[in-house]
């Protein structure tokens, strides 16, 4: 795994979104090496107690890219318990050693923080707000930050960082993004906010892009726009309800518990205040969506059962439903109608 002179190392290749960049890469002729957890954990022989350091193994790859998908990975490193800040620490260490010039940072737009006042649409120029509650995003920030020193530390070093909406596919949606799509479109209170599904192919080319031309800088990636709530209500099969937040609280925290796998705490704000970005930066270097919001909301999300019925069968279960509803009614009244007698023969003995 350790052994291609030349490569571009990649951290997070066994995610769908690391497949796709793989392959994309490889496809271009570019020597890939994928970097595990495991190498990534054994970075530092002395401080982890490992006699075979990755970091030391390194030193004899020279490379001069690396990929760092990990980072906005939270599947993966929440099912190990692993800190982002501490992983992109050992993959800089790894890449240092390498002779890396250039890194791409797999951050995200959830960095900015979901809140009230947030101007609609958000630009890199903005500040960092993660929300409290939402350790994941607190993390990608500090990654960030590390990792801006670690560009000025030498001379000569150039860095992506690119903070993508919410990212999914068919084939291809994390924990948190699956979370946050099943949420979206709740009216909480007077809040009725708009969002932003971005696919992992249009993903995929502007990290490819962000690796050809070393491109130095933040970049938002975006689809054009936003998709209102109301759209997404209309595409989920969800009815235009207004909550008031002790309600839409614990009825998300419901939804999101019948989501696949650990969902993260704080991800309420994310639904209930706007955190849209603007893709004007990355547009301007020749990257362009190749989806729309509503496009890739469909596609990335699984069809509520209610919405697959044909009109027929809607009919049909109405129906079925009148009819067992006069059922029960008609057995009720048939019960008080028997205790009724009862008693009045009771009352006659």
């Amino acid at each position: 795994m350790l052994d291609e002179a030349g490569a571009t190392l990649l951290t997070g290749g066994s995610s769908n979104l690391g497949k796709r960049v793989a392959a994309r890469l490889t496809a271009d002729g570019v020597n890939v090496t994928a970097l595990t957890l495991t190498d990534l954990s054994r970075v530092n022989p002395i401080e982890r107690g490992d006699g075979d350091s990755t970091g030391d193994r390194m030193r004899q790859v020279p490379a001069t890219c690396l990929v760092h998908l990990l980072s906005g990975d939270h599947d993966a490193l929440a099912d190990r318990r692993l800190n982002a800040v501490e992983v992109a620490e050992d993959a800089l260490a790894v890449a240092t050693a390498a002779g890396v010039t250039h890194v791409v940072l797999l951050s995200s737009a959830m960095a900015y923080g979901a809140w009230p006042n947030n101007p609609v649409p958000l630009t890199e120029d903005s500040p960092l707000r993660p929300n409290f509650g939402f350790a994941f995003a607190r993390q990608l920030a500090q990654v960030e930050y590390r990792l801006d020193r670690w560009r000025a530390a030498v001379e000569g070093r150039t860095v992506t960082v690119l903070r993508p909406a919410l990212s999914m596919a068919a084939d291809g949606a994390g924990t948190v993004v699956r979370a946050l799509a099943a949420g979206m479109g709740m009216r909480v209170d007077e809040h009725d906010e708009p969002t932003q599904f971005l696919h992992l192919d249009d993903l995929v080319s502007a990290i490819t892009l962000a690796h050809d031309r070393r491109l130095d800088g933040v970049f938002n990636v975006a689809p054009d726009g936003f998709v209102a709530a109301e759209t997404v209500r209309a595409l989920s099969g969800s009815r235009s309800i207004r909550l008031p937040e002790r309600i839409a609280y614990p009825l998300a925290a419901l939804r999101w518990r019948f989501q696949r796998g650990p969902i993260p705490p704080g991800l309420f704000r994310y639904v209930r205040y706007p955190w849209i970005v603007a893709n004007d930066r990355i547009r301007a270097q020749g990257w362009k969506p190749t989806s729309t919001n509503e496009q890739v909301y469909v596609e990335g999300t699984e069809p509520k059962w209610w919405t697959m019925m044909t009109p027929k069968r809607k009919q049909e279960l109405s129906l079925g439903g009148s009819g067992a509803a006069v059922a029960v009614v008609a057995g009720m009244a048939a019960t008080i109608i028997r205790r009724a007698r009862r008693r009045a023969a009771a009352a006659r003995q």
